[in-house]
């Protein structure tokens, strides 16, 4: 019997996933939601100014993205995605049930928020997530590119985020204040 492998992602591992996959469909979390909850020191910002990034905080649900992976390719992409998602190991990692835009049930694997690594910045008002994130730039570049990208994709893909939305509002309003 083949065990199917499942990877969530719900950022940029939604336009940007970087390893091999057999199927891609759209899917939801229940008990998370996507926030800007987790600062950073690596990607998108650095210790001296950091930034934010997504993580999945507790509560709501989060429409994102599945990928199943075929067997013979878990192994390496695994290890991809322990050296994407964890670089200050940030999140823990755990198996989830989601919904598949089909209608399917599956168990995935997810990377959730760990609320206490000292990155956790927690519920933060937007206009606190607005300044760090406008302001902060890391090793994959600029943090408001990220917000940016992140605004764009799940237009795309149908997703209406509302509070990122805002978020990019705020920050793109704040433009001429920038640090």
């Amino acid at each position: 019997m083949s065990v199917e492998r499942w990877v969530f992602g719900y950022g940029s591992l939604m336009w940007r996933p970087g390893f091999a996959y057999v199927e891609r469909q759209s899917a939801t979390l229940h008990g998370r939601r996507r926030a800007f909850c987790i600062y950073s020191v690596h990607h998108r910002g650095t210790y001296e100014r950091p930034g934010l990034v997504l993580g999945l905080a507790p509560g709501g649900a989060v429409r994102g993205a599945a990928y199943r992976v075929a067997e013979k390719d878990w192994s390496e992409v695994y290890a991809y995605l322990r050296e994407r998602e964890q670089p200050t190991e940030t999140y823990v990692e755990s198996s989830a049930a989601i919904r598949l835009g089909d209608g399917r049930r599956v168990k995935t694997l997810v990377f959730l928020s760990d609320t206490q690594h000292p990155q956790w910045a927690g519920a933060l008002s937007l206009e606190r997530q607005a300044e760090l994130i406008a302001g902060a730039t890391g090793l994959s570049g600029r943090n408001v590119d990220y917000l940016r990208d992140l605004v764009e994709h799940l237009r795309v893909e149908g997703v209406h985020d509302v509070l990122m939305a805002r978020l990019l509002a705020l920050v793109e309003a704040d433009k001429p204040n920038r640090r």
